[in-house]
């Protein structure tokens, strides 16, 4: 069974400034998938030439909430990123038609 590599793309303001100026995109991708395999995922999913891929992972982060019947404490989990620049005049399109 094949692993799903490419989870979703990342949108945030950083992400946009990324992507504008550097040809940079950012994804959440499989915590088990290595750079070769991201490359790979992104050049066959988006058919663009990729440059480099560095990864990282962020770590969970407390969240505590008030509520009527107390204070609640969780999680959001961890998950690994992955910023993948694109070779000279290479884009994405990741948003389609919107």
């Amino acid at each position: 069974m094949a692993k799903e590599i490419l989870i979703r793309p990342i949108v945030s303001e950083k992400s946009e400034i990324l992507s504008e100026n550097m040809q940079q995109y950012s994804f959440i991708v499989n915590k088990t998938a290595n750079k070769i395999e991201i490359r790979k995922a992104v050049e066959a999913q988006y058919d663009v030439a990729v440059k480099s891929v560095n990864t990282m992972i962020m770590p969970k982060k407390s969240r505590t909430r008030n509520t009527k019947s107390g204070i609640l404490r969780g999680h959001l989990s961890s998950f690994k990123k992955a910023v993948v620049t694109l070779a000279e005049g290479e884009e994405l399109d990741l948003y389609g038609e919107l």
